[in-house]
């Protein structure tokens, strides 16, 4: 699957994420320099400290490698969307639940990806 079509459970694409675009590059100075810069755009955009060491390799939201950016392993979207075995939230039928709101309010976009997925789906005779 392509970079740009990785979407996370929430909506977010996993492919344009900063963790999964260091994971993929081969380069190791340049990794190193991208870690850096995610380590202090994640502390100054979430007040939270962390080491360019934290930043973790990560294959995408829904990835069975184990690899898995830490900050995303305890999300509890996650958690929820795998729980139910939905592919996205979007087709979960309790769409949109409290938790998943709260994020939807902070990330407009992924709601859009969300949104184009259901508009799609019922086209297709799924039952939400």
């Amino acid at each position: 699957m392509e970079a740009d079509r990785l979407l996370a459970y929430c909506g977010l694409k996993c492919g344009g994420c900063p963790i999964y675009l260091a994971t993929r590059e081969t380069n190791k100075e340049k990794q190193a320099k991208m870690r850096i810069q995610i380590a202090e755009s994640i502390s100054e955009k979430y007040g939270i400290s962390i080491k360019p060491k934290d930043v973790t390799d990560c294959d995408g939201c829904g990835a069975s490698t184990g690899r898995l950016y830490s900050g995303c392993s305890h999300c509890e979207i996650r958690v929820c969307a795998q729980e139910k075995d939905c592919l996205t939230c979007a087709h979960c039928i309790e769409y949109p639940c409290d938790k998943l709101q709260k994020f939807l309010d902070m990330y407009s976009i992924s709601k859009s990806h969300l949104e184009d997925i259901r508009s799609g789906m019922q086209g297709n005779s799924v039952k939400f």
